[in-house]
């Protein structure tokens, strides 16, 4: 008898100590589930601090460097790298929005999800897109490869469910940096953004499937959009650890780091002020006294060059820098993801194009004078280059005059022309796909050296879904042909 009672007595400890042993492997550092506020911060600054950045400076013929060879500058890149490891948190907040019922979570979501899919499809290809990141939820470690058409579509889509789930939403979304809650400002950028995406597949205007004319003519007459550069999608930086501007103290703006010849020159034959915010006179000018505004007080490096011939140019004290405040001003100007300037001038490029029905010179007249408006707002010290009177004096000039191009050629080449004016270390990437697209601009380079229309996968790719990607490069390009220069479907 006392033999069973303490046969029972253990039986129930035992039972108890599962329960405890359970409750004690719940790591209390690493929480199952948490509220998407926590996590949407963190998104939002690793977005749009990501387009900062100095390799898009190179091929966009903006910097030169003279102290080894950039593979952007000579178009030598090889492979790129996916975003899916910055795509988990936006999984995951999107999983604790449905959980907690917040849909402006699940909206922003969508929003994030669209804008690493899209650059992804731009710079590779075909991507995983329909099974990616589904590892966790229904066990596909190896996704399939989605027509590059398909992620287009699919983005879209997205953007269009995150608008109409903002739609009637009054709450303050928490955590938001960006707009500081608004949920009608983030429905402005989610817009803007399907207008972004659209305008890029100006080269599949007769695609019955994606009819992208029509498609932006409606967001445009029906959806809320940005009414100037107090709706930018933009990051604001403070004087804090962890909070600065990303390019402060950094040593390599100061040593081995140019502009670009071709970019100084295009800004000097336009009689842009925009020149005096961006760079340092040369040495040279500065020591003979040339005032700050005297255009022939600035030159750059030839980016066709060998980086030797460069570095002598600058040592000589001939070839202008970054303007100092890029690097010693801890807030300097908010990093721009997706702005009021570039939406004015997309929408003069889809009047010129016949999309819309308003007037092109309008919108590009907007566009330029929000441009200077933002650097008269940040260029601390420097507004008076860019004030209201200088933006009307610059479009006075008849090669800043839109109404004064007579071909589409033309008038589409200065619009492409104002986007990449004003994407210095703000646009990443978008100038060089507007080249890739538009033709313009024209991107300086050594004598045979044709421009890249891709990345090559990655090799994790290789190493880990190697069937897939390797049908993916089959089906596109040709067995084994993973190159930088194969043309994918949105340029052909």
């Amino acid at each position: 008898m006392k033999r069973a009672y303490f046969i029972l007595i253990a039986l129930c400890c035992g039972l108890t100590s599962c329960q405890k042993f359970d409750e004690i492997n719940e790591n209390p550092n690493s929480p199952r589930e948490t509220h998407p506020q926590l996590l949407l911060t963190q998104i939002e600054w690793d977005a749009f601090r990501s387009f900062q950045g100095r390799e898009p400076l190179y091929v966009n013929k903006m910097l030169v460097k003279t102290d080894g060879e950039s593979s952007g500058q000579y178009y030598k890149w090889t492979r790129g790298d996916f975003s899916f490891l910055d795509m988990r948190n936006v999984q995951k907040m999107m999983e604790e929005a449905e959980r907690v019922e917040e849909p402006c979570y699940v909206a922003l979501g969508k929003f994030f999800r669209a804008h690493y899919l899209y650059c992804m499809a731009l710079q590779f290809g075909d991507i995983p897109y329909s099974e990616a990141l589904k590892g966790e939820s229904d066990g596909i470690y190896t996704p399939a490869y989605d027509d590059q058409k398909a992620v287009f579509a699919g983005v879209l889509q997205e953007l269009e469910e995150a608008n109409e789930l903002l739609k009637g939403e009054n709450t303050i979304i928490r955590g938001d940096i960006i707009y500081s809650g608004s949920t009608d400002q983030w429905r402005k950028l989610v817009n803007v953004f399907r207008l972004k995406i659209l305008l890029s597949l100006s080269q599949k205007e007769a695609d019955a499937d994606l009819d992208v004319k029509s498609r932006f003519a409606a967001i445009v007459q029906s959806e809320p959009l940005m009414q100037g550069i107090q709706d930018n999608g933009q990051v604001v930086y403070v004087d804090q650890e962890g909070n600065r501007y990303p390019e402060f103290n950094s040593s390599d703006y100061g040593s081995g780091m140019y502009i670009d010849s071709t970019f100084i020159r295009r800004l000097q034959e336009h009689k842009d002020p925009r020149l005096f915010i961006f760079c340092t006179q040369t040495k040279d000018a500065k020591e003979a006294g040339k005032a700050l505004n005297d255009f022939t007080a600035y030159e750059g490096g030839d980016p066709a060059a060998p980086y030797g011939m460069v570095n002598q140019k600058a040592t000589e004290g001939k070839v202008s820098k970054v303007l100092e405040r890029y690097y010693q001003d801890p807030t300097c100007e908010p990093s721009v993801l997706l702005g009021y300037s570039e939406l004015q001038l997309m929408l003069a490029e889809a009047a010129v194009r016949g999309w819309i029905s308003e007037d092109a010179n309008a919108y590009y007249q907007n566009g330029v004078k929000a441009s200077f408006k933002f650097y008269e707002t940040y260029a601390k010290g420097l507004g008076q280059y860019v004030s209201e009177a200088a933006a009307e004096a610059y479009l006075s000039e008849t090669v800043n005059d839109l109404s004064q191009k007579t071909t589409t050629t033309e008038k589409i080449e200065a619009i492409i022309l104002q986007k990449y004016f004003q994407s210095f270390l703000q646009g990443k990437w978008t100038p060089f796909f507007d080249a890739l697209r538009t033709g313009y601009p024209e991107y300086r380079r050594p004598a045979g050296v044709e421009l890249p229309f891709r990345w090559m996968y990655p090799q994790s790719e290789y190493d880990y879904n190697a069937k897939n990607v390797t049908d993916a490069i089959k089906k596109q390009f040709g067995e084994g042909n993973d190159k930088i220069n194969q043309k994918t479907w949105w340029l052909k």
